[in-house]
């Protein structure tokens, strides 16, 4: 027997205000390192391939924290594990900007990343006890913010880049991380969480060709995540030093890219249920990656910095809701397992982006290794298409 703990509805629209705060908070602080990225290679003398495998750092240690923070909410719950997490997550973004080569700064990296792959697993599991308790298909709500997070960090960052050196830009982020930490995490310790009954599932059994038909298929969507992972990535990490080093933008306007494709992917996820309620989830997955191909395209190969910046739009609103759609049919073929397949390649996507995007630009230039998003995301469309039958 589970113990079901009631929370009031005040309360609870209380820690949804809470949670969609910390949700903001991760991609604002996210977004704020992310525009600091050229000006933070120029410092550690860093090349391309060097700054890639740096920037690996900050998946590395994501990915390796969140197969063990899980425990840990189990443990302690997951919004004290939230509020820890967010606090770690404030302090470590100020540490990139005190090394002065690519080794100290992919070890920082692996802190920050650490700190980011474990407030994400602590605020979606406690999302998911909330959208139980309210019994509302609110989880859409909590990614907008995150990606209305990033656009605010990137304009943010976009404004004072060249005013202040990115060691006082970080510092401040960290002030502002710890006092949004202080004030929503009040909320988040006071509140319990919210612990819905879970029903049991029966154990059936079904013929081996069965079974393994709908692995492939969980692989085939994890594929999808990946895909969109990879795009999601490169774009967090070079779409600023793309248009300041190959479009000769200044800090302020290259800062400006990520910031476009943050409002895009936001845009893009408020009016994510509308679309697939229109259109079907075959045809988003295929609509969308097809987009997200041409607006690479765009974005990478653009003679002119707003060409580029039109670009990075037009591949937000394309990528914006293949990751949710590909986990959610996952999901929906194997259950929680099918869930952790997809998730896990999808991760892996975003693990494999720097690395590759910088090895491909010293092989090649950066605009090539940028068309390399294009050629995912249609493959993604791609493997949605041959599926589709399957997949009914």
């Amino acid at each position: 027997m589970r113990t079901r703990i009631t929370v009031p509805d005040d309360s609870l629209t209380r820690l949804r205000i809470a949670l969609t705060v910390f949700f903001a908070l991760d991609g604002f602080v996210f977004a704020g390192w992310v525009v600091r990225i050229p000006a933070i290679k120029e410092q550690t003398g860093a090349s391309a391939s060097a700054l890639g495998l740096a920037l690996l750092g900050v998946s590395a240690g994501a990915v390796i924290t969140m197969m063990l923070t899980g425990r840990l909410c189990r443990r302690y719950g997951t919004h004290r594990v939230t509020v820890v997490c967010a606090v770690l997550l404030s302090l470590s973004v100020a540490l990139p900007p005190l090394t002065h080569s690519a080794v100290a700064l992919g070890a920082v990296l692996l802190i920050f990343g650490a700190a980011y792959g474990s407030i994400n697993v602590a605020f979606n599991s406690a999302a998911v006890d909330l959208v139980g308790a309210l019994r509302r298909p609110i989880m859409p709500s909590f990614h907008a913010a995150f990606s209305l997070g990033g656009m605010l960090g990137a304009g943010l960052g976009g404004l004072v880049a060249g005013a202040l050196s990115p060691t006082r830009h970080l510092f401040g982020l960290t002030v502002i991380g710890l006092l949004v930490t202080a004030v929503a995490g009040r909320t988040l310790l006071r509140i319990p969480a919210p612990t819905p009954s879970r029903e049991v599932p029966q154990q059936t059994s079904a013929p081996r060709r069965k079974g393994t038909r709908t692995r492939g298929l969980v692989i085939t969507f994890g594929l999808i995540a990946l895909c969109t992972a990879y795009g999601e990535g490169a774009l967090a990490d070079w779409s600023a030093l793309h248009l300041e080093h190959d479009l000769e933008a200044t800090p302020g306007v290259a800062a400006v890219g990520y910031s476009c494709f943050a409002l895009a992917m936001t845009i893009g996820r408020l009016t994510g249920t509308r679309l697939l309620e229109r259109l079907g989830q075959t045809r988003t997955l295929v609509g969308g990656g097809t987009t997200a191909a041409l607006g690479m395209l765009l974005g990478a190969l653009a003679p002119s910095v707003w060409a580029a910046l039109l670009g990075f739009m037009i591949t937000g609103l394309g990528l914006a809701n293949l990751f949710p759609v590909a986990v959610e049919r996952a999901g929906r073929l194997a259950g929680p397992d099918g869930v952790a397949i997809a998730s896990t390649l999808g991760y892996g996507g975003m693990l494999l982006g720097p690395p590759a995007i910088g090895f491909m630009a010293d092989w090649f230039s950066l605009p090539a290794a940028l068309t390399s998003v294009a050629a995912l995301a249609a493959t993604a469309a791609l493997i949605a298409l041959l599926t589709r039958r399957a997949a009914g």
